[in-house]
């Protein structure tokens, strides 16, 4: 058996989980929230993580019931992210290595998502959808490296639904995203919304410009509420997103779709999901907000998957990097034991 504690700081959450052979022992977590209206600063966030990181381990640990022994490999995220709360992580993960003399490996964060899905769905080669708050790609497996189909060529839709949060002056407890999704749930009047799928990529930058300016016009007449904006633009949105998704399965023939990221825990994107999936006969993999969202645990599984492929990270390398991206990543043979070889290639 082997023991990995993964550490996750690369955004407003600060997370450490514990990961058996796949098993989740525990994954205790702590939000930076701050006041409706505003966003959260790399450097408030690290001060936020710093204050928290240490009682977090010692809880991960107690609710494992295992002690710091127990351990076999540290594992922390080395990006993508923000520079200083990622760095604010790495620190204690170097320190904690050192005092425990344990191994250390640096886990691309995405990576992080995609794992975590694939353990607790059971998905075996899927199309991935990976969608939070700084990132939108439609993701595949091939030839030991992760494949971009399509990406947002400028905000990620999480960043576009928390600055429209922002706008409206909704609460970021427990977040912008999750009580625009309640707001939606009431919507009735649908307000036509610039779409804008650009072959295989998507926008949503000339989206949020569009409904901020419109916003507080149709909400001063009563034209349209609160919950009819939220829910116009998350049909959208999402409509875009299902759009360049169902591309890549096509592409790909794929019979399966997993859902990752934390905006991939809103049931309406699910739904809209699952419609399209049982429409080509595939069956969509999703989680709650226990997994999408940023999570210690998610960290430890793709660190334990690098770890028993031989994998580690020299102490020298323990760097952060913000802008690790997926496809840079290549992966060994056992990382991904379920996968074999498929027949398509992207590049």
């Amino acid at each position: 058996m082997v023991i990995a504690l993964g550490m996750e700081g690369s955004a407003n959450k600060i997370g450490i989980g514990v990961i058996r052979d796949g098993e989740v022992l525990s994954n205790p977590r702590k939000t930076f929230i701050t006041p409706p209206g505003t966003g959260f600063l790399p450097n408030e966030t690290a001060q936020h993580h710093q204050k928290h990181v240490l009682n977090l381990v010692k809880e991960a640990l107690q609710s494992a019931a295992i002690s710091s022994s127990d351990v076999d490999v540290i594992c922390y995220t080395k990006g993508p992210g923000m520079a200083p709360p990622l760095m604010s992580v790495a620190v204690v993960a170097r320190t904690l290595s050192q005092l425990w003399n344990k191994p250390i490996i640096g886990v691309n964060h995405c990576i992080g998502h995609i794992e975590m899905g694939r353990a607790v769905t059971g998905a075996e080669n899927p199309t991935v959808l990976y969608v939070s708050g700084g990132n939108t790609q439609v993701i595949a497996y091939s030839q030991k490296r992760y494949r971009i189909f399509g990406e947002t060529i400028d905000i990620a839709v999480g960043n576009c639904l928390d600055r429209f949060a922002r706008v409206l002056k909704l609460s970021n407890d427990p977040s912008p995203g999750y009580n625009i999704e309640q707001l939606a749930k009431r919507g009735k009047k649908f307000l036509p919304i610039p779409y804008s799928v650009k072959g295989m990529d998507v926008a949503f930058s000339g989206i949020l410009s569009y409904i901020e300016d419109k916003a507080e016009g149709m909400l001063s007449s009563g034209q349209y509420t609160p919950e009819d904006l939220c829910f116009s633009l998350q049909e959208t949105v999402f409509a875009m997103l299902v759009e360049i998704t169902e591309r890549a399965m096509a592409h790909c023939g794929s019979n399966e779709v997993m859902v990752v990221g934390g905006v991939g825990c809103n049931i309406r994107l699910q739904e809209m999901l699952a419609e399209m999936a049982a429409e080509r006969g595939a069956i969509l993999h999703a989680t709650d907000d226990r997994y999408c969202i940023d999570n210690g645990a998610m960290i430890a599984q793709a660190g334990l998957c690098e770890f028993v492929s031989g994998s580690s990270t020299r102490l020298e390398d323990t760097f952060v990097t913000q802008r690790y991206h997926i496809a840079h990543f290549i992966t060994l043979d056992l990382v991904r034991p379920k996968l074999g070889t498929t027949s398509w290639l992207c590049f």
